[in-house]
């Protein structure tokens, strides 16, 4: 069971890039010094004389806003002594990377953080300054007020949450671990045995094996059963996957368009269900706090046919002109935000303020001063706070604190 970030990686750490570093016709591109004052060489050892080491390791340019995903190239650095042909100087040992698409994205001023798994592969990480990526992994790592000389990362023991799983998991690291759900299986595969179910199913299944406290503790029940739901879907995904290549593709096994086609249904049902996994525990939890409310649908719309995703109490309310518009709440909910949110805007003209419920983490200061200059207020569970700065968390809503004003106006 991953836990924490320090149950994955053993050492890690962190710099901004200088110039040197970024461009390409400066000297050390492509070079990575200064390892050794943060630990590495502890980890990666002493290579021989004249001789270097290859590493495996994933890299990873993850792209400011937006929905680019990240740009992600799985090779090998070379971890050598640069001045083995001066014996009379002392050892500097740096890690040589090729050149990769991921390297002629690099820019000076971009976040970079390398770190070593468990298993002995690196991982190196580059994002834009500033970014809602560059705070996720600067509190995935526990990493603070870097500059231009590499930190080590303090690798916090909390728990990982699951947005930063699915930060991981996005960059090809196994964060996400299937054991949780293996005693489960048998269950799942008991009460669906030959189709995937329906996103609602799951999602109660989870909330079954998982019992909670979503009236007295909301932001904890919503990450638990997210989690817990990840885990079950996980584990019968790879179990229907082996099946299904056991069985190989088209009449001779190996249809390639039919295994392609085949992959391309296995991702997009991942991306889909997510969302809708995140609607259905938040629509469970506002109905065990007895809150009246109701989803956009075919006859359930705003202006140009906007169909929300929870309105409160409902459409009656919002479209009847007597009802006191400050008792009316419009919530959009996005697992992640990206340029995404800016959709909830344009769903309830009568609405100055509109709410947003999301799972994303360390959302730039950027965006949480746009998002406030349009009224839109976030609401994100209580323990991933903390991946936000300090002057941001004052204008961010738990769950628990916006289902209370909710409750108060419904009273």
């Amino acid at each position: 069971m991953h836990d924490s970030v320090s149950e994955i990686f053993e050492i890690a750490a962190g710099r901004y890039l200088s110039a040197v570093d970024a461009e390409p016709n400066r000297s050390n591109q492509h070079e990575i010094g200064g390892l050794p004052k943060v630990g590495f060489k502890s980890v990666l050892g002493t290579p021989p004389k004249s001789d270097k080491y290859l590493i495996r390791t994933t890299m990873a340019y993850i792209p400011d806003e937006g929905d680019d995903a990240p740009e992600i190239v799985r090779d090998t650095v070379s971890w050598y002594d640069a001045r083995w042909r001066k014996p009379d100087r002392s050892p500097e040992y740096r890690l040589y990377y090729r050149n990769n698409p991921v390297s002629t994205r690099i820019r000076e001023g971009d976040l970079m953080i390398i770190a070593r798994k468990h298993d002995g592969e690196l991982v190196i990480l580059f994002t834009p300054p500033d970014s809602s990526a560059s705070l996720q992994l600067e509190s995935l790592f526990g990493l603070h007020s870097l500059e231009e000389k590499f930190a080590r990362a303090q690798l916090p023991a909390y728990s990982l949450s699951l947005p930063l799983k699915y930060l991981l998991e996005e960059l090809g690291v196994q964060a996400i671990d299937l054991e949780d759900a293996e005693d489960d299986l048998q269950l799942v595969l008991d009460r669906f045995p030959s189709h995937f179910p329906r996103t609602s199913e799951f999602s109660a299944l989870a909330r079954e094996r998982f019992p909670a406290d979503p009236i007295g503790n909301p932001d904890s029940t919503l990450l638990a059963w997210m989690e817990r739901e990840e885990a079950l879907f996980r584990a019968y995904e790879r179990h229907v996957v082996s099946e299904r290549l056991r069985k190989g593709f088209g009449d001779d096994g190996e249809d390639v368009d039919e295994f392609i086609s085949f992959s391309l249904s296995v991702q997009n049902r991942r991306k889909s269900r997510v969302g809708h996994a995140f609607e259905n525990h938040l629509s469970e939890i506002f109905h065990r706090r007895s809150l009246r409310y109701e989803k956009g649908g075919r006859t359930r719309v705003t202006e140009n046919e906007s169909k929300p995703d929870f309105l409160f109490p409902g459409f009656d309310e919002y479209h009847d002109p007597q009802f006191p518009s400050d008792r009316l709440f419009l919530l959009g909910a996005k697992t992640t935000c990206k340029d995404r949110w800016r959709q909830v805007l344009a769903e309830g003209k009568r609405l100055d303020r509109k709410y947003l419920a999301t799972l994303e983490t360390g959302i730039s200061v950027t965006q949480t001063s746009e998002m406030i200059s349009q009224q839109l207020e976030l609401v994100i569970p209580g323990p991933l706070h903390e991946s936000f700065r300090a002057e941001q968390r004052p204008v961010i809503w738990s769950l628990a604190s916006f289902t209370d004003a909710i409750a108060c106006a419904q009273r």
